[in-house]
């Protein structure tokens, strides 16, 4: 095992002008995983990789991305060390365009702990832009744990605003499934489209959750 506790830093090379990307700190590759549309879930997870864990702080990660295939594996390393100790995950994910249609897995062997049991989950998704709007769904699951699925739909309703509504279920194998569902809409300023304002409506079918709301601006650098 490594002691990378004090490694910080991020190394970037080419292949054939394809970027590969290693670094000590980042998601895993599963964290490219999922199609939902919310600003924030509350009393489920955005899909089953979520659930467990997608960024370490002693990751080797690669990113390839080809003509119509994009690639990415990590390696989360069972490191020692003081804030290292989190586990060891291995990770892959993969999508390809086929004309509108977006099609992508993805799959994880994740040990949260040194010397816990290991834990397998897995995810498809698919997306279709049909113009108007855009539909997508997917689906992961981690063995033994939970299954959980996707459902949205987002589209424009101006040349500056767009919408989205979605669902979200989450079965866990040892308790009930969790239902939540949502509803936003987004502002982009005309003159600055890194900055945007939104609202989401949300609520869930979990014991005690009441409906909820959420606004604010959003800045991308």
């Amino acid at each position: 095992m490594l002691n990378w506790s004090g490694l910080q830093k991020k190394w970037r090379s080419t292949v054939k002008g394809k970027w590969v990307v290693l670094t000590a700190d980042t998601n895993f590759a599963s964290d490219e995983f999922g199609i939902e549309e919310a600003y924030e879930l509350k009393t489920v997870s955005e899909d089953r990789f979520d659930g467990m864990s997608t960024d370490g702080d002693d990751t080797i990660r690669m990113d390839i991305e080809l003509e119509n295939v994009y690639l990415v594996a990590s390696y989360e390393m069972d490191a020692e060390g003081e804030d290292s100790e989190n586990g060891e995950y291995f990770d892959l994910f993969a999508s390809t365009n086929l004309g509108d249609l977006t099609l992508a897995a993805a799959y994880q062997n994740a040990k949260e702990a040194i010397g816990a049991d290991s834990y397998d989950t897995w995810g498809v998704s698919a997306s279709y832009d049909a113009g108007f709007a855009t539909f997508a769904a997917d689906y992961s699951s981690t063995d033994d744990i939970a299954d959980l699925y996707n459902i949205a739909v987002s589209f424009p309703v101006a040349s500056t605003t767009s919408m989205a509504i979605g669902m979200v279920n989450e079965d866990f194998d040892a308790g009930d499934d969790i239902t939540e569902w949502y509803a936003n809409v987004t502002y982009k300023f005309p003159t600055q489209k890194n900055v945007s304002l939104f609202a989401e409506i949300a609520d869930s079918d979990e014991d005690g959750a009441d409906m909820g709301y959420l606004a604010g601006m959003r800045v991308k650098f």
